[in-house]
């Protein structure tokens, strides 16, 4: 098995991470997918990732089909909308990546397309974004963890690495990536959203006390839940629970959204929380208040509060 074609839908961060790594080695084989003016400003404008600019092939997503490799990198708000994109462009032979932050994005795709196309991945990325153009953090952009649900070294799997190796695309392959995106998942939702809320940077954290206890208690909200769906995330030790090192003064992607003025992934991080929880009985009241704090900060943005 060999990776000849990959198509990103996404060009944001994440997507723009993929496009910039795999552009030399692929060439006119790698392409974005986008339609109308959004597809046009793309083919005008391009890219551009630490200061270089990357020319895009984009393709419709009917133009798209049959693709080897397809790279799901939008915000988890847009997933619902692609769905039919990414229905258009899998054919048997196409694997799915989806590095959607959260814990049920291959799920909610593979429900559209069969999961036997997926792949499960998870991000590590220090990025900053401006319009279309993208600053990645070399010294703490780990890149892409995947592997399969059930951790076997499959032949797709030697054929992704295959695809990596030698790009500006850095991965590992993980045995256990279901729990590292659990573990994630936890680190998103307790590091993320707090200082999306209070606006300050990452050192916060440890600067103040009251910041940290709110932080804490997110993340035992996520451990319960994880908990009862089978997932041991508990090990305070374990490094896919952790941030690599930051300065202070980051601002994750929560924050960086509501300073755009942007829509956030709350519903991804925080309404997902509150609505495994009533499933399972767990109550999660830090998540159930971060959820409606970020909500009224969009709306405050949007211009609905004065």
């Amino acid at each position: 098995m060999k990776i000849n074609t990959v198509a990103v839908i996404g060009a944001g961060a994440i997507g723009a991470y993929f496009l910039a790594g795999l552009s030399e080695k692929l060439g006119e084989n790698l392409w974005v997918v986008a339609e109308g003016e959004r597809a046009e400003r793309l083919k005008t404008d391009g890219i551009i990732v630490n200061d270089r600019t990357i020319r895009l092939y984009v393709k419709t997503p009917a133009e798209a089909a049959g693709a080897d490799l397809l790279v799901v990198c939008v915000k988890y708000g847009a997933l619902e909308a692609i769905l039919p994109s990414i229905e258009a462009i899998v054919r048997d032979n196409t694997i799915v990546m989806s590095t959607l932050n959260g814990v049920d994005s291959e799920e909610i795709i593979g429900e559209r397309i069969g999961m036997e196309h997926m792949i499960y991945a998870v991000m590590k990325l220090s990025s900053r974004r401006l319009g279309n153009t993208m600053r990645f953090n070399p010294a703490v952009t780990l890149g892409v963890f995947f592997g399969e649900k059930d951790g076997e070294k499959t032949e797709r799997i030697c054929a992704v690495c295959d695809l990596f190796d030698g790009t500006g695309v850095n991965y590992q392959v993980r045995e256990h990536i279901w729990q590292e995106i659990w573990y994630k998942y936890a680190l998103n939702v307790s590091k993320n959203i707090p200082q999306a809320i209070l606006n300050c940077g990452f050192g916060a954290y440890t600067d103040s006390e009251h910041v940290g206890f709110i932080s804490d208690r997110m993340r035992e909200e996520v451990i319960r839940v994880a908990a009862a769906k089978g997932v041991d995330i508990s090990d305070p030790d374990n490094p896919a629970g952790k941030n690599t090192k930051l300065a202070p003064e980051t601002r994750f992607s929560t924050l960086q959204d509501l300073d755009a003025k942007r829509p956030t992934e709350i519903d991804m991080f925080c309404g997902a929380m509150v609505r495994m929880g009533r499933e399972y009985g767990i109550e999660t009241p830090f998540c159930e208040f971060a959820y409606h704090a970020v909500k009224a900060l969009e709306e405050k943005n949007a211009g609905k509060i004065s």
